[in-house]
């Protein structure tokens, strides 16, 4: 299981963004509406939510290549979500739900 520990300054990223973009690989569009329920605009419509920001971290263990990131909240229907990210340029890239 990963680990988290919090980080500011992504807080206060997520915070002053007024628009997110948003980056997919294709096979997770599929596998995560499949397996969790879970589409692409509602795993999408948690970073709109300024509660989720409070929660949120770095993955700690295990060690990955890229930096990878953690925010729980509720999506646009309202179903509560774990979403492990990265940030690409100036996007961000789901990893999984």
């Amino acid at each position: 299981m990963a680990s988290f520990r919090f980080i500011q300054w992504l807080k206060d990223w997520l915070e002053n963004q007024s628009h997110f973009a948003f980056e997919w690989d294709l096979g997770n569009l599929t596998k995560n509406a499949k397996k969790h329920g879970i589409t692409r605009e509602e795993a999408e419509s948690v970073f709109d939510q300024i509660e989720a920001i409070r929660a949120l971290g770095e993955q700690t263990s295990p060690q990955v290549n890229e930096p990878r990131y953690g925010i729980f909240g509720l999506t646009s229907e309202l179903n509560p979500v774990f979403l492990c990210f990265t940030i690409r340029g100036s996007g961000i890239r789901i990893i999984h739900i």
